[in-house]
């Protein structure tokens, strides 16, 4: 178990990582749209512009200004 940085000193537990999107689909968009309705949305983006979308095992939605290729790389331990 490792926690990984999602921007913003922001960190998340890998193990609770089941999926990162990118957020331009409808299906990412409407994945969003749901959290937010629920109340499951987490924004790490700190004001910045939402790269990534990253769907852990509790059903929360974490929002994140880093892309997925360089949360692909943290979650690989490059």
């Amino acid at each position: 178990m490792r926690f990984i940085d999602i921007g913003a000193s922001n960190m998340v537990l890998d193990t609770k990582i089941v999926a990162l999107i990118t957020p331009d689909s409808a299906p990412a968009k409407r994945i969003v749209g749901e959290a937010k309705e629920k109340g499951r949305i987490i924004d790490c983006t700190a004001g910045r512009r939402t790269q990534t979308v990253i769907i852990t095992d509790s059903d929360h939605v974490i929002l994140s200004y880093l892309t997925t290729d360089q949360l692909g790389k943290r979650l690989n331990g490059e």
